[in-house]
């Protein structure tokens, strides 16, 4: 029997899948800002391409997670919306439609996840939202302090997904992200999975056997 198989794209950290690796099924991590080709790494395998030029291989699939870019869709960015012009705005939301399609395809629970944007208008509004902090109670209590602040995040979700129960602790780094200084790598920082998050996902839709 083929190994059951996790998707996970436009994802740069793999933080997501971790607890699906460590739990024996075969992870595919797809990003542009992969190395070209396929990289494997235990049972996490980092995919370089084109999410859009990428098919899963053969097999069943358990779980799957799509985080489409979000900066020219985000609310938080608006004041640039006209600046960015028309192209920026399809693009993002071609990125989001086929997450969609792909998602439907999988026939598995999954989420879609953007913040708080105009996807909402252009399709529907999301299924969940949630802050990092809700579920930073599922870290290790020496781990949870990175991963007590907020940012609201929303879920378009289907295949019986099952929004994990909140472990909630203080947030009392505010608004981190929104906070981050201008880098290159800021928009990687602003965008990175909480762990937290990661496992509480894992803990309520992974189905054994």
């Amino acid at each position: 029997m083929p190994t059951p198989i996790v998707i996970s794209c436009f994802d740069l950290t793999t933080t997501l899948v971790q607890p699906w690796a460590d739990a024996g099924y075969l992870c595919y991590c797809v990003d542009l800002q992969h190395p070209p080709g396929e990289t494997r790494e235990g049972n996490i395998i980092r995919v370089g391409i084109d999410v859009r030029e990428w098919l899963p291989p053969y097999g069943p699939v358990a779980f799957a997670a799509f985080f489409p870019p979000c900066t020219d869709t985000a609310i938080s960015g608006r004041a640039h919306f006209r600046r960015k012009g028309l192209g920026s705005v399809i693009k993002a939301l071609q990125l989001f439609e086929w997450s969609a399609r792909l998602a439907a395809w999988c026939q598995a629970p999954y989420f879609i996840e953007n913040p708080v944007s105009t996807v909402s208008t252009y399709w529907r509004p999301p299924d969940f939202r949630f802050d990092p902090c809700d579920y930073a109670g599922y870290l290790p209590p020496e781990r949870q302090l990175s991963e007590a602040y907020t940012k609201r995040t929303c879920l378009w979700t289907g295949g019986g997904f099952q929004l994990p129960e909140h472990k909630a602790v203080v947030p009392i780094l505010g608004s981190k992200m929104h906070n981050l200084p201008d880098s290159k790598n800021r928009a990687n920082l602003r965008s990175a999975t909480p762990a937290g998050f990661a496992r509480a996902v894992f803990e309520a839709n992974e189905k054994p056997g």
